[in-house]
């Protein structure tokens, strides 16, 4: 049967019965080619600090913790101070909120894969890593906190936090162009964390460079382990099938 004159296509040639186009596999996104060797570089350097400070009385940084700490030793009631209280809040309870609706969010739409990745690098990996590097190094606070804390100083649980969140947000929520700009933004969320905890003498300065080498080493190993989980994902977001 000849084709109709509005079924042939403007070049004269017919078109491929069945014109598939190839799946775009955006979210989520795929781990880098290296990434558990980076994770678990990462993970060595905040152990390794750690272990600095269990078995000296005076690691080689702490003399820049201490300048650093007098640097900031400002006011209570400038408004650096105000700004520094809102991240301690972020990082406190909101902390956990955050992830915690994030996740709702991702399975109420068929993304379990992805809500399983998010419990496990934002909340589960905080207890997992943070709280026995705590327990382990033990190292006292910076003297006099202007803010509500526990025992233990060394690494920073609000910053490691604070890097899950930027990673599962990147991985998970934005497609390729948006991601771009959200690292450049979490970036700069988690370097205003880490000046909120060392002016509000919360904790050391290497503290906070600990947690955020923690966060980012955690978030990268369980990104090349939750990798079959999230590309089969992927595929489903492609072809429509997320419930299945």
């Amino acid at each position: 049967m000849p084709l109709s004159p509005s079924a042939v296509p403007p070049s004269g040639r017919s078109a491929p019965p069945f014109a598939i186009p190839a799946p775009r596999h955006h979210l989520p996104a795929a781990p880098p080619r290296h990434a558990a060797a980076v994770g678990v570089g990462l993970l060595c350097g905040a152990l390794l600090i750690g272990l600095l400070l269990s078995v000296g009385e005076r690691p080689f940084f702490q003399g820049l913790d201490g300048h650093w700490a007098a640097s900031v030793n400002s006011s209570r009631d400038d408004a650096l101070t105000g700004f520094a209280i809102v991240f301690d809040r972020l990082g406190g309870p909101l902390g956990t909120v955050l992830p915690l609706g994030l996740i709702g969010c991702l399975c109420v739409y068929g993304r379990w894969r992805s809500g399983l990745y998010a419990f496990t690098a934002g909340i589960a990996a905080n207890v997992l890593v943070v709280l026995p590097l705590k327990q382990f190094v033990d190292r006292p606070r910076p003297p006099h906190p202007w803010v509500l804390v526990n025992d233990g100083s060394y690494p920073s649980g609000q910053v490691f936090s604070a890097v899950a969140l930027v990673f599962v947000a990147a991985v998970l929520v934005f497609p390729p162009r948006a991601r771009r700009w959200w690292w450049g933004f979490g970036g700069l969320y988690v370097v205003a964390m880490m000046g909120s905890r060392t002016w509000l003498h919360a904790q050391w300065l290497s503290d906070t460079f600990a947690g955020a080498l923690a966060g980012a080493g955690a978030c990268m190993l369980l990104w090349r382990a939750f990798e079959p989980l999230l590309r089969t994902e992927a595929e489903r977001v492609a072809a429509g099938s997320l419930w299945l």
